[in-house]
């Protein structure tokens, strides 16, 4: 059976009050700033019942670090935001009656929205941070020797991904790479790898011919327009 807490002769489910409580002050917005008490207790507190009756919770919720309360204003924390996603979870967490207030309905929808949010944001910085390792870093690169390491992961993640069958667009190189170098550093820098061996850098044109993308080719005094790279040795 679901924990009760008895409350001047009141029986209260501890665990739907709890709940209750934790989601209207994150609805009011009280992991930010305080809210008055009168703001809580008129959403939660059910027609049978006083406030009085709910105090042991809140003393509950206060000891166990979840809220804070101070001169009839309640504050939540990040451990009492914590505590609403489990307890939202548990099968007693439901409402009582056969009508929910609108407070309650909206809440649970910026719940929803809330967590949608904090997934899209996790998955976002997954991709990013799965790039940074693959491309080497998201700051600047200093040095050719740094830059090595870098070209050489985009050309391959390139090739990887469209099945360019190791004839790598050199527009998709500098755009993926991006402003972690100037423009000219990388033209000197993929020539210097072409130097190297690392890189053969061939010419034709691009795809669609377009000339955004011509640009963000590599042309040169004697060779001309070069606009492709193949990898040489790795």
């Amino acid at each position: 059976m679901p924990k009760t807490v008895k409350a001047n002769s009141s029986q209260i489910n501890q665990v739907q009050a709890k709940t209750c409580l934790l989601l209207v002050l994150w609805y009011l917005g009280a992991d930010k700033a305080e809210v008055n008490k009168s703001q809580v207790t008129k959403r939660i507190v059910a027609k049978k019942h006083k406030v009085g009756d709910y105090q042991g919770i809140f003393e509950e919720l206060e000891h166990q670090g979840a809220i804070a309360i101070a001169k009839n204003k309640f504050s939540l924390s990040p451990q009492g935001v914590e505590m609403l996603g489990e307890m939202l979870k548990q099968p007693e967490a439901q409402f009582e009656g056969t009508i929910v207030g609108t407070w309650a309905a909206n809440a649970l929808l910026k719940w929803i929205a809330h967590l949608d949010s904090a997934v899209s944001t996790k998955v976002v910085t997954d991709k990013n941070e799965t790039q940074a390792i693959a491309y080497g870093s998201s700051k600047l690169i200093a040095s050719y020797e740094k830059f090595q390491p870098v070209a050489l992961a985009v050309y391959e993640q390139l090739n990887q991904d469209y099945n360019l069958d190791h004839l790598v667009p050199i527009y998709r190189i500098r755009r993926e790479i991006g402003n972690q170098v100037t423009r000219a550093q990388f033209n000197e820098w993929l020539l210097e790898m072409q130097a190297d061996d690392f890189f053969q850098l061939q010419g034709g044109s691009v795809e669609d011919s377009a000339p955004d993308k011509i640009e963000d080719s590599i042309t040169t005094e004697f060779d001309g327009l070069r606009c492709y790279a193949r990898l040489l040795k790795s």
